[in-house]
């Protein structure tokens, strides 16, 4: 792996940033430690191509019920569009908790697979362009 060592990326911490910043990424190694800093745009890019699987249910009443796939989400509201909005209201939510508890969460075979979900929606703050990652499906009853 390039990396730099973080006592150099000390003495010129505001070179790296803007170059962070504009032109790529860097990996930096601390001791026995690596990790890498990288532009938000960038960060953006990485997580461009993940989606959301969520299965829809038209319950008796009419309501709709949608499930995200992978996460213990569900919501039921009276038609889809309430639904949706629910459901990204949930996974914000969601989203911020996992990041504040990060080391609990990620302990978890299962929930440390969302990391990469995680990041998508702590990255995109506008609430349609993260509803473009939702791929809507007919659930199976």
């Amino acid at each position: 792996m390039i990396a730099i060592n973080a006592t150099d990326m000390r003495k010129n911490f505001g070179g790296y940033i803007d170059e962070i910043v504009r032109t790529k990424p860097i990996f930096v190694k601390r001791s026995r430690d690596y990790f890498m800093g990288i532009s938000i745009e960038m960060a953006i890019e990485l997580v461009k191509d993940v989606t959301f699987i969520v299965n829809k249910y038209i319950e008796e009443d009419n309501s709709v019920t949608l499930a995200l796939e992978d996460f213990d989400l569900i919501v039921n509201e009276e038609d889809e569009e309430k639904a949706i909005d629910s459901l990204v209201k949930d996974l914000r939510e969601y989203s911020i908790e996992y990041y504040q508890d990060i080391e609990f969460w990620s302990s978890d075979l299962n929930r440390k697979k969302q990391m990469k979900s995680i990041l998508k929606v702590l990255l995109i703050e506008d609430d349609n362009k993260l509803k473009e990652s939702f791929i809507c499906q007919v659930g199976k009853s």
